[in-house]
């Protein structure tokens, strides 16, 4: 059984709240400053608090060491999630997650101790002008500043050929890790996969390389 401290029951800390209790094996703890952000998330976690996180004996209060990762979802405060993300630090959280609004909160928080930083707005952003410019691009998951997975539709020229056949990744430098059929996700091709028509495909790489076999 894994377990998350939520900090900050804002919008984006609701929809991951929500998210992690549809998780087999999760326990999540939540804390806000207000009380009714907190109401219509109880029937989602074990445990929920209302204190200020900004104060150590309150963030010490709930041994936060003993989660696997805790989230700060507080980005509309930027002092106080800074304040969060090192106290936390402190006090031996095993992995901290930051939210940030652009690079510049995002450089602080890792300074200040942040694990990973958490874009929700620039994630959406890019997955929504990804798809959107484009009739082959379905989808988008930013991973990092350079790599990110595509849901795309296969190229006529691929249809009726086989990975190995095209060679594909040294080809394209991309990487196909699955197909899909409607809700259906295939991972684990082998080599010897067909592309067709009917399905998408679920392709790691860079911006550059999925807008050059595109065009």
């Amino acid at each position: 059984m894994k377990s998350f401290l939520v900090i900050g029951m804002g919008s984006f800390g609701h929809h991951l709240c929500r998210a992690l209790s549809q998780q087999k094996r999760c326990e999540v703890m939540i804390v806000d400053r207000d009380g009714a952000n907190l109401e219509d998330m109880l029937p989602y976690v074990v445990s929920a608090k209302v204190g200020d996180c900004t104060n150590p004996e309150v963030l010490r209060s709930f041994a936060v060491e003993s989660f696997d990762a805790c989230f700060v979802c507080v980005g509309d405060d930027i002092l106080g999630s800074l304040q969060i993300t090192s106290l936390l630090k402190e006090l031996g959280a095993r992995k901290v997650f930051s939210k940030a609004d652009d690079d510049i909160q995002a450089k602080f928080l890792l300074r200040n101790g942040a694990d990973h930083i958490i874009y929700p707005e620039l994630e959406a952003a890019t997955s929504l002008a990804v798809s959107e410019s484009s009739d082959s691009i379905f989808d988008c998951i930013r991973l990092t500043e350079e790599y990110s997975i595509y849901e795309v539709a296969p190229m006529d020229r691929w249809l009726g050929k086989s990975l190995k056949e095209l060679n594909f990744r040294v080809k394209y430098h991309l990487t196909v890790i699955a197909v899909m059929r409607g809700e259906e996700i295939r991972p684990n091709l082998s080599p010897d996969y067909l592309f067709k028509a009917e399905e998408h495909l679920l392709v790691l790489g860079r911006a550059e390389d999925i807008q050059r076999i595109i065009k």
